[in-house]
């Protein structure tokens, strides 16, 4: 394997450093799934992001065995389905994630979604918080948590989450959301961060890109890095995870950026937090 880009990491508040440009799995068939971490892995990505409803923990599990990398210079996440909230169930879920994975451990685990309608999340949070303790987990997390869910999770946890991972894109910024993870030490990571390819037609990131030379979706996994976010992109094509993965040679100047900044709409291509249950 030949030495790839170093990734730049951001420190999370325990810490544990994260990679700012990580490999997303969603909607890839278990099947599939070791052949796209195989090539991300090639690529030079070394954080894997999954989930328990993905189905394809084992995939990943199998490509990062083959890899010959060590485990510490791998990360990993996975995330817990809103079935397995509540405090022992919760613990359950995480050993069979565990085991499909092949690991020992965890670098970053997730709650995936509040669910706000079953109030079981500071239940969950509470088994996160031993996980951690116990070293089975380097970071705890969530995923699609709103300031509020995250206030009232706050009340009462010993521990605050080291990530929010959210959808956000140029179409759905989440000024506010962002500026309270700042606030409390939260990175914020970016799912569908293209916007499944919704934003890569905008004519201001068409033109950005035709200056640097650049495609529309590395401009865009540009501007994630240049605001702070980690991000994950996903894709299957291995062309398309070699592009996604050459972002580190450019930068996009202070007036591209505000550019890229006017083009929120407050749009989601996934479900509200507030209504998922």
């Amino acid at each position: 394997m030949s030495t790839p880009t170093a990734v730049p990491t951001v420190k999370l508040s325990n810490g544990v450093e994260i990679p700012q440009l990580g490999f997303g799995v969603f909607q890839v068939p278990d099947d599939e799934t070791a052949t796209a971490v195989t090539t991300a892995l090639e690529t030079g990505y070394r954080s894997i992001d999954t989930a328990a409803i993905y189905g394809n923990e084992t995939g990943v599990g199998r490509a990062l065995a083959a890899s010959g990398l060590p485990r510490e210079d791998l990360f990993v996440t996975t995330k817990l389905w809103n079935a397995d909230q509540g405090y022992d169930a919760t613990l359950r879920a995480f050993d069979t994630s565990l085991a499909k994975l092949g690991l020992d451990f965890v670098d970053l685990y997730l709650i995936h979604w509040p669910t706000p309608a079953r109030d079981l999340y500071r239940d969950s949070w509470r088994a996160l918080e031993r996980l951690a303790d116990e070293g089975r987990i380097r970071a705890a997390g969530v995923s699609n948590f709103q300031p509020a869910h995250l206030r009232r999770l706050l009340d009462d946890a010993t521990l605050t989450p080291a990530v929010n991972q959210v959808e956000l894109h140029p179409d759905l910024q989440q000024a506010e959301l962002r500026a309270f993870h700042a606030e409390h030490g939260i990175a914020t990571e970016a799912w569908s961060p293209l916007a499944q390819g919704a934003v890569l037609g905008h004519p201001v990131i068409g033109a950005i890109a035709a200056a640097h030379g650049k495609s529309p979706a590395q401009v865009v996994l540009r501007w994630h890095l240049q605001l702070g976010n980690v991000v994950i992109p996903k894709s299957v094509t291995p062309a398309r995870i070699r592009e996604n993965f050459e972002v580190f040679d450019f930068a996009l100047t202070d007036e591209e950026m505000r550019s890229v900044a006017a083009l929120d709409r407050g749009v989601r291509t996934g479900p509200h937090p507030d209504e998922l249950n």
